[in-house]
This record gives structure tokens, C-alpha cells and sequence, in this order.
């Protein structure tokens, strides 16, 4: 007699905000997969929908709120979850037919809320789940999360209040998951957090036994023990540190960029350069010294790439004040830079400080910031015409007319989704996405390189 397996219901899911978010989003799928649920690419298939939403700027909690009015109009069946949870009220003011709504990485609510909305069907007949979890990134890269929360009170920032204090996860969790993430086909491994550098001080830095030793829960134990890895080709993976303050420790992990343990590459969220203003967003680890340890690391690791991003027209930021920034960003040479208008945020220390900048001078110093940046980038891009430099393929082309193909990749100064990209042209058939290739550079764009496989 036949066994007749009863369809499972799916689950849609819409993941908005940071990579963190996407993180938590995998989280969820992966154990809503293991408990036996499909997963629908599309509105029509799904019996619910999930949406992952963002609360950090009004801009973002906007965006949210038409992604949930979207998928209420397409489906009708919506949990909502993430940083926009902790403001159910305006959520249900909104839309009172929103099945359920949980704050940001409540695993456990948002997983009883789609149990209850679309109950399970056991079975054990089908692998529910692959090796490392379920993935929202292409196979070759994974972010690795080490922890939640952040300890800083930023001016201009709710995320303490919207995901709690500092909590990092034991370094041998940490380690046994990107064990796994390496094993099923990773080749590059994302770090993320609030405040990566923090990794570890909740804990007091923790040891945990891993393969036999103990290893602290540290920013550069972390970093060594996950240059370490290996793929199934014996190949040590890219390993990228995101939201890395400039605590004195950072400069203890330059030196595992110089010996190939983490690709040379430091997400830095600066913010500002001038001291007032510095001072009036409450940023952390302002030293006065940034721009002379800057110099040492790339004495030390000449190809270490430097990413960050800076708030323009922050209450009170005078024009002095922003051209101490333009200035020092021409003295730093930032290899990647993003820049903000300042917006208000609810429940932000900001929105109360005097002397808003008038929106058409945010505007302007915007404009102001992105040519300067726009230019640094293009001359350091120009520098690396003739180098030969390793790449990491994301895609490949279709075969065009003259029957050639082309691949887009990314070198090691760029991160995936916020960087820049390298265009090749004449790849080989056989060429594939997550492999690693050494590129020839022939020409560069302000944000992009162009080459031939070497």
C-alpha cells in the first residue's frame, strides 16, 4: 500500500534591513524547514508570509510598512517579525490583520507564530534540511553572526533598545558553525555583529575547548582560529571582520591579514572625523591617533582595504566641522565610503540636540562627500591597472553573440552587496560561481575593475 505524504505548507519570507537581519532570517528558515515546512518563492504559494523588517531610520521603518502592505495585499496571511516588531502598535494601527508580530531575533515567537497560523506536517521521509542550514546568500559566502546587541549609546542610534545589550555567542558555537558553513561550499566567510571588536567582553573573553585546545572568546582568537578553516580543497577561506571599532586590539589582527589568516579588508564605521561632532554623536573610541594607526596597518599589510561610511549634516555639524571631515578623508585615502544624510530616528538622544542642519545643506555636503570619496576611490581603483590580483566569481554571463562569456566577481577590497565589483571578459565555460581566480587588471571605473582571467 502506498504511503501518502500530506503536503507541507510554505512559508514566504520577505528579509528587509542589515546583513544581521538576513542572518536571523536564515535562522528562522532553517528551523522552519527542519519542522517540516517548504518554502515558497512567491506570494501565491505560500500559506503565510513572513516579513523581516528593519527599524533603524524612519526611511527603513517606511520601507517595512509597504512591505508588509504588499504582502497583506498579495497574500493576505502576514507575521511580522525583526526591529520594527518592538512598535506593534504602529504595525496594528496600520494593518489589524497582521497575524502575529515579534521583536528582532525572537526565533522562538516567530516560529510558535507559524506553527499556530499554518501547523506542521511531520513526516520522515524527506532531508528537510541541508548541511549548514538554510541559505538567503549564494553558496560560496555566509555571514557568520558572533553576537547580539551592542553596549554604546550612539546619539543617532536605537539598536541597544531595539536588540538589548551585548551578548556574544560561545566561541565554540561560533566555530563549529563556520566549520560547517566551510564544509558545504563557503568560500567566504562574512563577520558580522553590532560591535565586532566587542566580541567577547560580556563574557569576559570566555575560553571554550575547541579541536582540543582552549580558545578565548576574542576578536583575534576568532579571527586566527577561522583563517584556519579549510575548504574540501585545502583552500583557507576569505574571512572578511565587518563593524570592527578602532580599539587599540584591532591592530593585534593586522598582522593575521600580512600572514593570510583574514583577507585584508576592515569594515570601520567612523562615522565623523571632527571632534564636536564626534562628541555630540557619543561615538566610542575616538582617537585622536586614528590616522597614524591607519598608516601603520598598511605598512604592515599594504593591500589592507578600508571601508566606512560617515553621517553628513548631524545637529550642529558646522561647514568647519565638515571640512575637517573632507579633509581627513583626503589624508586617510578610505578605500570604500558611504555617506548618510542625518535622519531623525524615534527615541534616538539626537532628535532633542539643537541646531538641525536645514535639509538643503545636508543635501549639498552629501553631494560634497560623495565626489570627494567618489575621486580617492577611482585614483586608488587606477593604481591597480596591470596588477594582478585574486578574485571571487558571484556570476556568470550568458554567452553572447560572438559566443563569448563574461563573469562578474569581487576582489578582496570588495564585500558582497555594498562594494564594488570586477567585470571579466572571455571566462572559460567551465569557469563557476565561488571559484577563486587570479585576474589581470586592465581598466577601472570610481567604483568598478575590469580584467582578464590570468
Amino acid at each position: 500500500m502506498a504511503t501518502i505524504i500530506k503536503a507541507a505548507p510554505k512559508v514566504g519570507m520577505v528579509s528587509l534591513g542589515c546583513p544581521k537581519a538576513l542572518v536571523d532570517s536564515e535562522r528562522i528558515l532553517t528551523k522552519l524547514r527542519a519542522d517540516g515546512y517548504g518554502l515558497s518563492p512567491d506570494y501565491a504559494g505560500a500559506d503565510v508570509v513572513l516579513v523581516n523588517t528593519c527599524g533603524f531610520l524612519d526611511s527603513a521603518k517606511e520601507e517595512s510598512l509597504e512591505a508588509i502592505g504588499e504582502a497583506i495585499a498579495e497574500n493576505g496571511r502576514v507575521i511580522v517579525t525583526g526591529c520594527m516588531g518592538n512598535e506593534a502598535d504602529v504595525i496594528r494601527a496600520r494593518f489589524p490583520d497582521v497575524l502575529a508580530i515579534t521583536g528582532a531575533h525572537q526565533y522562538e515567537a516567530v516560529v510558535s507564530a507559524v506553527h499556530e497560523a499554518a501547523p506542521p506536517t511531520r513526516g520522515a521521509f524527506v532531508d528537510l534540511v541541508p548541511e549548514g542550514g538554510l541559505k538567503l546568500t549564494p553558496r560560496h559566502y555566509s555571514y557568520l553572526k558572533i553576537s547580539e546587541g551592542c553596549n554604546h549609546s550612539c546619539a543617532f542610534c536605537i539598536i541597544p533598545t531595539l536588540r538589548g545589550k551585548l551578548a556574544s555567542r560561545r566561541i565554540d558555537a561560533v566555530l563549529r558553525e563556520a566549520e560547517k558553513l566551510v564544509s558545504a561550499g563557503t568560500k567566504e566567510l562574512l563577520v558580522i555583529s553590532q560591535d565586532t571588536s566587542a566580541y567577547g567582553v560580556d563574557t569576559r573573553h570566555e575560553p571554550r575547548e575547541w579541536q582540543g585546545r582552549q580558545v578565548r572568546a576574542h576578536m583575534t582568537d576568532l579571527a586566527r582560529e577561522l583563517g584556519s578553516l579549510r575548504t574540501s580543497d585545502g583552500i583557507a577561506p576569505w574571512v572578511r571582520l565587518h563593524y570592527v571599532y578602532p580599539y587599540p586590539h584591532v591592530d593585534d589582527v593586522i598582522p593575521l591579514m600580512a600572514e593570510g589568516y583574514l583577507t585584508p579588508y576592515l569594515d570601520i564605521p567612523f562615522q565623523h572625523a571632527a571632534p564636536d561632532v564626534l562628541k555630540a554623536m557619543k561615538r566610542p573610541a575616538n582617537d585622536a591617533k586614528v590616522l597614524e594607526r591607519i598608516r601603520k596597518w598598511r605598512s604592515i599589510a599594504p593591500d589592507i582595504a578600508i571601508r566606512s561610511s560617515f553621517v553628513v549634516g548631524f545637529p550642529g555639524e558646522t561647514e568647519s566641522d565638515f571640512e575637517y571631515l573632507l579633509n581627513w578623508l583626503e589624508e586617510a585615502q578610505l578605500d570604500r565610503v558611504g555617506a548618510f544624510r542625518f535622519e531623525p530616528v524615534d527615541g534616538a538622544q539626537a532628535n532633542d540636540l539643537p541646531n538641525p542642519v536645514p535639509e538643503e545643506v545636508k543635501e549639498e555636503r552629501f553631494q560634497r562627500i560623495m565626489a570627494k570619496t567618489a575621486a580617492i576611490s577611482a585614483a586608488k581603483l587606477g593604481a591597480k591597472v596591470g596588477r594582478s590580483i585574486p578574485v571571487i566569481i558571484d556570476e556568470i554571463g550568458d554567452v553572447d553573440e560572438d559566443g563569448s562569456i563574461g563573469a562578474t566577481g569581487r576582489s578582496q577590497a570588495d564585500a558582497p552587496e555594498i562594494d564594488g565589483h570586477v567585470y571579466l571578459r572571455d571566462v572559460a565555460p567551465t569557469l563557476k560561481a565561488g571559484d577563486v581566480v587570479l585576474v589581470n587588471v586592465e581598466d577601472a571605473d570610481k567604483h568598478d575593475l575590469f580584467g582578464v582571467v590570468a
